[in-house]
């Protein structure tokens, strides 16, 4: 029996890091396939000109990989893993007697940098995809999943005590200052305005970072927005250890807090994640899609010719502009004309387009009575003398004055989104996002540690789900490392240039958020591209 006794002896002069990392290993292979050093001209602008020293911006990133890799739950616990890895040590650059960063000073960089910062990573990473020909940008799909917060129910309490404590942690001052100037007008002469503006005007540059969409306000929710007859308990109750996470209903489990995760996901056979946005739980998902739809095509320059998503995202706002923009709609309508309401939902009666009236079950005429502006729908109204000797009446309607229809504006787009169904592309479509967003979700839950947020507040839990996704998308430039798809090699070489964020600017400045005219022009136009 051998007794093995715990002697160490230096390292010889001659032995290197280098030669104690085997050629085959993992971490060999992401510092060949991915080049980091895009993040110092990234970050650039955070940091002074002289002082000490801080820790370089390409190992934090590379940390960040290592942390998605290792499904690592807490900076603490990944510099001790790589303390002990000599992989990952070779990796960061750094010896083994070189000191590694303390994880303290990673919490802090992360601060620093905000959500901007790594926004602009998880973009570097998708242009690395589109350079790798493995984005098809014909197709796009949409889907979102819950994902826990990390705060308890027990939590909640009275909203006003909450902003009250949280305003306190804020200068009023700065803020008062910074909505000052964010409400400076573009100068104006005789009523119009004196010249153009370009992309590189500062002031416009600033007043379009001030618009109020989803991906600006980094998905908080428009309080001022009401859904239904029910209060959100959000209105009323916000949690003390993040404010940002809104009650969820979680399958066996009751209530928890929690944010919703948006993905849009490309066509192609790789699965790139091309913009990813995270939201309170109570925020639909049907709310944030166009904006992430306008978000993905200025800033790729794609011209999807279909949007593929579930029930939920087939609102009639999301169906209209997706057609009149010239995309077809492949999503699930959910059909209410049929309901069983104890009388003739609006499916039962037929519709003819060229005499614009609705016949009932009876066959009787409904003729066109007025336009509801407020409402956008058109109003046919049947003669009461006819409605009221009717034998249908009593499953048709109680009013004495005729059964009316209301028909939206937008109607014949809805219609034909209709007709798309039981069609080959269209069921093609649907089948094709179950296997193509949902099992992206469950990777990055099951192996990668989104089944619950480890940050806190809207803006930190953002960066988690952009490094995440920023991680997903880094594992397909591993996994095709150079084997395109033939189709998407010949689209890569006819692909214009990418949009620069002040080109984004220059267009989010003359689209209007509830006009769809501005969108189908700037759809027209892409056609010659």
């Amino acid at each position: 029996m051998g007794t093995k006794e715990r002697v160490f002896s230096p390292l010889p002069h001659n032995v290197s890091l280098e030669d104690l990392v085997p050629e085959d290993n993992f971490y060999r292979r992401l510092e060949k396939t991915l080049d980091l050093s895009f993040v110092r001209d990234l970050v650039r602008p955070l940091y002074a000109r002289g002082g000490r020293p801080s820790v370089d911006p390409v190992v934090f990133f590379r940390l960040q990989l290592v942390m998605f890799f290792e499904d690592i739950r807490s900076e603490r616990q990944l510099m001790e893993v790589a303390a002990d890895r000599l992989s990952i040590r070779w990796f960061l650059g750094y010896d083994l007697h070189e000191p590694l960063p303390d994880h303290s000073s990673l919490t802090r960089i992360r601060e620093r940098y905000g959500l901007e910062v790594f926004r602009g990573f998880f973009e570097r990473i998708v242009e690395e995809c589109f350079e790798a020909g493995l984005v098809w940008g014909k197709e796009l799909f949409f889907d979102s999943t819950k994902v826990e917060a990390n705060a308890a129910v027990d939590s909640l309490a009275p909203r006003w005590t909450v902003e009250a404590h949280l305003e306190g942690l804020f200068d009023e001052a700065q803020e008062a200052h910074a909505l000052q100037a964010d409400d400076e007008e573009i100068p104006e002469k005789g009523g119009e305005i004196a010249e153009l503006p370009t992309a590189e005007d500062e002031r416009l540059t600033k007043k379009n970072a001030a618009k109020s969409d989803w991906i600006s306000r980094a998905g908080r929710q428009d309080r001022s927005f009401k859904s239904g007859y029910r209060p959100r308990t959000s209105d009323s109750r916000a949690s003390k250890t993040d404010p940002d996470a809104t009650p969820m209903t979680w399958a066996k489990s009751g209530t928890r807090l929690g944010y919703q995760v948006h993905h849009v996901v490309d066509g192609g056979k790789a699965r790139i994640i091309l913009n990813a946005l995270v939201t309170p739980s109570e925020v639909t998902e049907n709310r944030p899609m166009l904006d992430l739809l306008w978000s993905t095509i200025f800033r790729w320059r794609i011209h999807p010719c279909q949007i593929t998503g579930d029930a939920k995202y087939g609102t009639r706002e999301n169906v209209a502009t997706l057609e009149k923009a010239g995309i077809r709609a492949y999503v699930a309508i959910p059909n209410f004309d049929f309901r069983d309401t104890g009388f003739f939902g609006s499916g039962h009666f037929r519709y003819d387009p060229e005499n614009d009236h609705y016949l009932c079950p009876a066959g009787q005429t409904l003729r066109f009575h007025n336009e509801d502006h407020h409402s956008r729908r058109k109003r046919y109204r049947a003669k009461p003398s006819i409605c009221n000797a009717c034998e249908l009446k009593v499953r048709c309607t109680t009013s004495e004055r005729g059964r009316v229809v209301y028909r939206p504006f937008e109607e014949d787009l809805y219609d034909r989104v209709r007709g798309y169904r039981g069609t080959y592309p269209y069921e093609k479509a649907l089948r094709k996002r179950k296997v193509w967003v949902e099992p992206l979700f469950a990777e990055a839950k099951d192996w990668h540690g989104m089944r619950k947020f480890r940050l806190r507040r809207l803006e930190m839990v953002n960066i988690e789900a952009l490094l995440i996704a920023s991680g997903q998308n880094v594992k397909r430039l591993l996994t095709f490392g150079g084997r395109r798809p033939k189709k998407l090699a010949q689209a890569a070489a006819l692909r214009p240039p990418i949009a620069t964020g002040h080109e984004i600017s220059g267009v989010r400045e003359h689209r209007s958020s509830r006009s769809w005219r501005p969108t189908k022009a700037f759809f027209n136009s892409l056609v010659r591209f």
